[in-house]
């Protein structure tokens, strides 16, 4: 941190200023630039909030010397964080693939879908069993007995289950269940809740808020690193616009300046970003050629009779179409897609089948 004094500084508020550095076990070094003043932080140590001396007399302006999210950010750690979670791995090149029902609603609708998608060679299985409504009276979820479904969804297909986790106190049973714990875009700086599900031994994949920034939502990804999970994914979902068109605004910019700032996968959710099934392939390919390390949708194979997000939801031949052009598009930009090959070359026999 450098702190920039005002043009009026007296030698007392410059004294007064060093011996509060000193204070915090750093060594003050005093230099000038474009004739004022500069005192610079010696030393290591803790992070410094500029708090501190923002209010002493003399202080003009505070520059930090490295972004807030230390633990995040690239400068910290050059190498791309790659995760894997069974024989899925998310991060390191190629582009992952997680798919399913928004909600769990039923053993048979969600055995319906895991099994099509594991035909199509999908090795994640997304599926909420606590889920966040925005009306006490919307279906909230099957709780303990959704995740007993998932549960053997992956015993029966070799997938492995993302699902969301809303509280600290379910936090123990979610993830006694699940490969991979969501926090989704209400819990984003929810930081009892990134502090618990940070000391797990599960990836956490952090959805961005619908008003975060990145900053914001990279300082949300530093309270999980900082208990010691470093198998943290960001995705980007779509930020709250005055626009109605569109469920959220799709912040494809976001992608590769995230890549450049971090060295954690990036996720892109095409579904929740747009709220229309027919608009989450082309975002979805946006996504991928911006640069994200996966994808997650949402699938359902009856979503007419969805208990929640049916109109954004691909049914699994739409799947099998929209796997087919990414395995084309990420050879076009010498990437691989992370899904079964056997499953894969079926998904586009029926397509051509189809076509």
């Amino acid at each position: 941190m450098i702190l920039v004094l005002k043009a009026s500084a007296t030698a007392r508020e410059i004294a007064a200023i060093c011996d509060r550095i000193r204070s915090l076990g750093f060594a003050p070094a005093v230099g000038s630039a474009a004739e004022r003043v500069v005192v610079s932080f010696v030393g290591a140590g803790p992070a410094i909030e500029p708090d501190l001396f923002s209010a002493l007399p003399g202080v003009d302006k505070i520059l930090p010397l490295r972004p807030a999210y230390r633990l995040a950010s690239r400068a910290a750690h050059p190498a791309d964080t790659v995760i894997r979670v069974g024989d899925a791995t998310i991060g390191g090149g190629n582009v992952a693939f997680m798919a399913g029902p928004c909600s769990v609603e039923n053993r048979a609708q969600t055995l319906e879908v895991a099994d099509a998608l594991a035909g199509l060679g999908v090795k994640i299985l997304r599926g909420g069993a606590f889920k966040p409504r925005t009306s006490p009276y919307s279906f909230q979820g099957l709780h303990e007995s959704g995740l007993e479904i998932l549960a053997a969804v992956r015993e029966r297909t070799g997938m492995a289950i993302i699902t969301e986790v809303l509280a600290v106190a379910d936090v123990p049973l979610v993830a006694a269940y699940a490969d991979i714990l969501q926090i989704g875009t209400r819990n984003m700086q929810n930081y009892p809740l990134l502090a618990a599900v940070g000391a797990q031994a599960r990836p956490v994949l952090l959805k961005r808020g619908m008003s975060a920034t990145v900053e914001e939502w990279l300082l949300a990804a530093e309270y999980i690193l900082s208990q010691g999970n470093g198998n943290v994914m960001l995705c980007e979902r779509g930020i709250r616009s005055f626009d109605k068109a569109t469920r959220g605004v799709f912040d494809v910019s976001a992608i590769p300046l995230l890549k450049k700032l971090t060295h954690l996968p990036v996720i892109g959710d095409p579904s929740h970003a747009t709220g229309h099934w027919d608009l989450v392939a082309p975002v979805a390919k946006a996504a991928v050629a911006a640069g994200a390390d996966g994808l997650i949708i949402e699938v359902h194979a009856h979503p007419d009779q969805a208990l929640s997000d049916g109109a954004q939801s691909l049914r699994p031949a739409r799947v099998a179409a929209l796997l087919t052009d990414l395995r084309r598009l990420t050879a076009a930009l010498d990437r691989g897609l992370d899904v079964r090959d056997m499953g894969l070359r079926l998904a586009e026999r029926s397509v051509a089948s189809a076509a």
